[in-house]
């Protein structure tokens, strides 16, 4: 499973921080690091639909327990894991060859088919516009809508993909490892929105090649949007980045 590596990995990368703050909320998890370089916050995605029956096995909260939980069966305990492990990764992330674009401009106009993971309507209209072959896949029933496949059908589909854009959700439902295995063909595979905040170098030797993730740049904001619920309110605190998958 990709997260026990990517766990193992920023592991070794916790000496010097400290855990200042948690909450396992909607519409993101979330964990706040402060080390000498300053503060980091990091999120994944909550996903209700997700949740069952969960006893915590997490008795005394701390950086190390959470993320050595990020490849759990447990989604809650997956999720605060992998939200602790965005959170150190944004503390080391070198962001200085990053470009701060939209996913979008990542796409040539002969992108042939194109994949969509998770249903984000404002990005599959804007990929229909461009007139992409568009293939939209999605879990969550309440988000099908009539040009939407169910995600049962990407093994079957993936195979045929040019370009991959995945929401970085897929790592906290634990498909990130059928996705990539499937992509054989794609040579784009891009990780979008705030879940994907991963320090690049914790997928090199996969089929990734980009991440598309959020930088906090005023805590104060997306805290606040983060304590009330509200995507809008946190996102406002951030700025949208890409980066390559060395």
């Amino acid at each position: 499973m990709l997260l026990g590596k990517i766990k193992k990995k920023a592991l070794e990368l916790t000496d010097g921080l400290e855990l200042v703050d948690f909450g396992f909320a909607l519409p993101y998890t979330w964990v706040l690091v402060e080390g000498e370089k300053g503060k980091a916050l990091g999120v994944a995605m909550t996903l209700p639909e997700e949740v069952q029956r969960y006893t915590n096995s997490i008795s005394e909260p701390s950086l190390e327990a959470f993320i050595k939980k990020a490849d759990s069966l447990n989604v809650i305990e997956r999720t605060l894991g992998l939200a602790a492990i965005n959170a150190v990764s944004q503390y080391h992330i070198d962001l200085s060859g990053a470009e701060w674009v939209d996913v979008l401009e990542l796409l040539p106009e002969d992108a042939g088919n194109v994949a969509l993971v998770g249903n984000m309507p404002p990005l599959a209209k804007a990929l229909r516009e461009r007139g992409y072959e568009l293939y939209v896949f999605e879990r969550n029933p309440k988000l099908w809508d009539k040009d939407t496949y169910s995600d049962a059908l990407e093994y079957y589909l993936l195979p045929e993909m040019d370009a991959v854009i995945a929401s970085a959700t897929c790592l906290v439902n634990g498909t990130i490892d059928m996705l990539i295995d499937r992509a054989k063909r794609a040579k784009l595979f891009v990780l979008t929105g705030p879940t994907g905040q991963l320090l690049p170098e914790f997928l090199k030797g996969t089929r990734v090649t980009h991440l598309a993730a959020m930088k906090v740049v005023n805590f104060q904001k997306a805290l606040l949007g983060l304590k009330l619920g509200s995507f809008r309110g946190f996102e406002r605190g951030n700025r949208k980045y890409v980066v390559e998958v060395p």
